[in-house]
């Protein structure tokens, strides 16, 4: 059995800037719902501001919804997330699974007729393809998990010419649930996330207490997530040390 570890990574935010794929399909799925709401071709600076609180799929179409209401406040929305979420959720009329259908089925839709616009829309982080294919000489495997549905992440990495052992998106549960069953793999678990909640979720896990979390500073921070780390038992990761040996991570 190795003893190497497994290195799990979620994908956006840490492996790729979706941003502009985000509001792409975000977008066109909300309008698909919504055909009244007046939506900008450019993401507005205020979908970037909220996308660091945005956790799953049907959340970005919601917000994409919300900003085309009038009135709508960003930073308001953002030190309240989860009431915002409630109150949107009610307005919408839609449920959450017919919200990340809606998004899905647009994704779908670009991958059958643009392939090639459709992943033009994202970019690995510099230095990181290079990097995951240089892990095989340290003897170590990676993994991806992600909130993303699985057959798009792995479209992205099969473009870039990466395999990794798996691919876990939104289909396969919630990340601590898939961390806990790689860890029947028995091999030591490190897991880098740039979602700080998730990382603080998944030190409070039972099961998870020897799984090695990183937060990713490249990734899509909200203010003060960098700070305060230790008491979580989280390590800072930056993009200097992602490229560095296994052996000199933190």
């Amino acid at each position: 059995m190795s003893t190497a570890p497994l290195l799990v990574f979620d994908f956006d935010g840490v492996l790729v800037d979706g941003m502009p794929e985000y509001w792409w399909s975000a977008r066109r799925a909300a309008l698909a719902l919504h055909p009244d709401l007046q939506l900008p071709e450019q993401a507005p600076a205020a979908f970037a501001q909220l996308r660091p609180a945005i956790h799953k799929g049907w959340e970005m179409v919601l917000i994409a919804a919300e900003l085309g209401r009038p009135g709508f406040d960003p930073a308001a929305a953002l030190a309240d997330y989860p009431a915002t979420l409630g109150r949107a959720l009610a307005r919408s009329g839609h449920g959450a699974a017919e919200l990340q259908e809606s998004l899905e089925r647009v994704r779908r839709q670009a991958l059958e007729r643009d392939p090639e616009g459709w992943l033009a829309l994202h970019r690995f982080y510099p230095g990181v393809v290079e990097r995951l294919a240089a892990l095989a000489a340290e003897a170590a495997d990676w993994s991806v998990l992600t909130t993303k549905g699985g057959a798009f992440a792995a479209r992205l990495l099969e473009a870039a010419g990466l395999s990794p052992l798996a691919v876990d998106g939104h289909e396969q549960g919630s990340k601590p649930d898939v961390l806990l069953r790689l860890l029947q793999r028995g091999r030591p678990l490190w897991f880098v996330e740039d979602r700080r909640p998730t990382l603080e979720l998944v030190r409070a896990t039972p099961g998870l207490e020897e799984v090695r979390c990183f937060l990713a500073l490249w990734g899509y921070l909200a203010p003060g997530d960098a700070e305060g780390l230790d008491p979580f038992g989280i390590h800072p990761l930056t993009a200097e040390g992602f490229g560095s040996p296994l052996a000199r991570w933190p």
